[in-house]
């Protein structure tokens, strides 16, 4: 049978970290738009406009607060009054952000008190 998974055990295994060769790194969601848009917070301290990658779009929710990871758009010309954007790639779980946070491994500036908003 198809039914749902076993929501009570999360065991934690492989934790994907951001590629920084390829330009990735942690991000918080702050807002939501729609349309597969949300504003994210990322780790430099910039804030961006995320679009979520097709290839996650359809299996993974992804809510206010949620830790991502984002890869910034290096081809996109910088302008003042408006928001870089991002593809987010990544949705790490409960269990996995307490493992993170247990080996230190979230920056400071991710954490849910200090976003500016």
């Amino acid at each position: 049978m198809g039914g749902r998974r076993n929501q009570g055990s999360e065991e934690v295994g492989r934790i994907k970290a951001p590629d920084r060769r390829k330009g990735e790194m942690f991000a918080r969601v702050v807002d939501i738009y729609g349309n597969d848009r949300m504003r994210v917070f990322c780790e430099d301290g910039k804030t961006r406009i995320g679009r979520i990658r097709g290839k996650i779009k359809k299996r993974v929710w992804i809510r206010k607060g949620d830790l991502v990871v984002v890869n910034p758009w290096d081809w996109e010309t910088q302008t003042q009054d408006k928001l870089g954007k991002c593809e987010i790639s990544w949705r790490y779980r409960r269990s996995e952000i307490s493992w993170l946070e247990r080996h230190n491994k979230i920056p400071n500036i991710l954490d849910l008190n200090n976003i500016p908003v």
